[in-house]
């Protein structure tokens, strides 16, 4: 098809710090143009630091942002969009019979979305803790292989069943936040949701696809918030009005997850893995096509297997702790540096450690754990030091030390000999935590003696794009 006839493809991802999107040829599958930008929605929620909140219509205006400052004349050309996100999370959202719960301001190039407040809940993101282990073991045994752990759509939504009602009151949809950027853009009265997002919230058999509903039902679930379930890859509806130059009709796919999507515009052979430090961190790998999982009991392990394309699985190791962790050490650091009466900016201590990190007198037997957020097969834990004593006070010292931790946590998740079992060759590192890190680049290659090689593109919002054309 002739580019003027509509055949570039426009990839979202709404991931949990910014939005990304990109124009795709799928002839070459080159990107033609890309935006971000910072969503800036995190929220003080009223659990403190167990609650983690992002404001949706931050969220959206962000989307908003980085779609009209794209080409006009390539917008033009889109004939399909592929969105995926931040897994696992969950907002709701009220419909009613004559007003949908976004609002559509017309625009000299087509309509911008506009989210009233009243409309929606938060986000309540991956990262909430308010589940915890002792309010987890009260909820019924899923008939799935996937755990349910806190931050989990189901999880969340049942702790608000059983603790805040009145929210439940207000509203008559739930999905991911890209669940919502679906229904938005297509006007669609019922969510769609892929088995992809449907396997993060939990309560979900990824074999036939379908939610536990009689489990959920005989334990008090709003069932009637669940989404209904399509392939994924498959699409969600078209595009219900022309969107900054994007033409009404445009095919628009059901939400994915972003960890998938990173993979799949990444992996270049069977025998790769890709390594994802952004906000936590993921190494994942695509099983066989044989590969079923036990469906009858979850079990809590550090990999998992989560759905991928074309009824294959990825077994992935999936940390909490990534980027997160690298960005909560600066803050502190500055935050020091103000008490002490000093105004020094984080990206000059992003310059200073990346520098003395990188240097050979950093290297020490220091021992830094740097799981500040715990990890869902092991929630208790917490961050520790260890081998502490005078020569191994150096700030550089300590940033390596940090970085090494990191991959080290990732490794006792999946270990050089799992992927050497698997017949992996070769690891592929991307995301923006990794790519921008030599020290973190050198603990990768130092722990793994693989080959490893660090791709500055592959990002989601490219996944998502190739996803509605390869993924049918």
């Amino acid at each position: 098809m002739a580019a003027g006839e509509g055949n570039l493809i426009l990839g979202i991802d709404i991931g949990t710090t910014s939005v990304k999107v990109c124009l795709v040829d799928p002839n070459n599958k080159q990107v033609l143009s890309k935006q971000t930008k910072d969503t800036q929605a995190n929220v003080p929620s009223d659990l403190g630091s167990e609650g983690n909140k992002q404001d949706v219509p931050k969220i959206i205006s962000a989307l908003n942002s980085c779609v009209s400052r794209l080409p006009k004349d390539q917008l033009k050309q889109v004939g399909r969009i592929g969105i995926c996100g931040q897994m696992h999370g969950v907002m709701l959202w009220s419909n009613k019979e004559d007003k949908k719960a976004w609002d559509c301001i017309e625009t000299y190039m087509g309509c911008r979305f506009e989210i009233p407040k009243e409309n929606v809940s938060a986000l309540y993101t991956w990262q909430d803790t308010r589940c915890e282990r002792s309010f987890l073991d009260t909820l019924p045994v899923p008939q799935c292989h996937l755990p349910t752990y806190s931050g989990y759509g189901c999880a969340t939504l049942f702790w608000i069943t059983r603790n805040r009602p009145d929210k439940l009151e207000r509203y008559n949809r739930a999905g991911t936040v890209q669940d919502f950027a679906v229904a938005m853009l297509c006007n669609l009265d019922h969510p769609i949701m892929s088995v992809q997002n449907a396997a993060g919230w939990g309560y979900f058999n990824t074999c036939v696809a379908e939610w536990n509903s009689d489990i959920l039902q005989g334990a008090s679930f709003p069932t009637h918030l669940l989404p209904h379930i399509v392939k994924s890859g498959a699409i969600a509806g078209t595009l219900d009005r022309p969107w900054y130059g994007i033409p009404s009709g445009t095919s628009v796919g059901a939400a994915l997850g972003d960890l998938q999507c990173s993979v799949l515009a990444t992996m270049q052979k069977p025998d790769d893995a890709v390594l994802n430090i952004s906000t936590s961190a993921q190494l994942a790998y695509v099983m066989p096509p044989q590969f079923e999982p036990n469906i009858q009991c979850p079990v809590v392990t550090p990999v998992e297997y989560f759905p991928y394309f074309d009824q294959k699985y990825l077994a992935v190791a999936a940390s909490l702790n990534g980027g997160n962790a690298l960005a909560a050490f600066v803050c502190m650091l500055q935050h020091w540096t103000h008490e002490l009466g000093f105004n020094v900016t984080q990206s000059k201590i992003w310059d200073t450690v990346l520098s003395l990190g990188g240097q050979d007198c950093a290297v020490s037997s220091l021992r830094v754990v740097p799981t500040l957020l715990g990890e869902r097969h092991v929630p208790e834990q917490n961050a520790s030091i260890l081998n502490v004593d005078p020569g191994t006070l150096g700030l550089g010292q300590v940033f390596q030390a940090v970085c090494s931790g990191l991959i080290e946590n990732l490794y006792g998740m999946m270990p050089r000999q799992m992927l050497v079992a698997s017949n992996i060759e070769r690891i592929i590192g991307i995301g923006s935590a990794l790519t921008r890190n030599k020290v973190l680049q050198k603990q990768v290659q130092e722990w793994y003696k693989l080959p490893v090689d660090f791709m500055s593109g592959g990002d989601a919002a490219m996944g998502a794009a190739l996803a509605v054309v390869e993924c049918q």
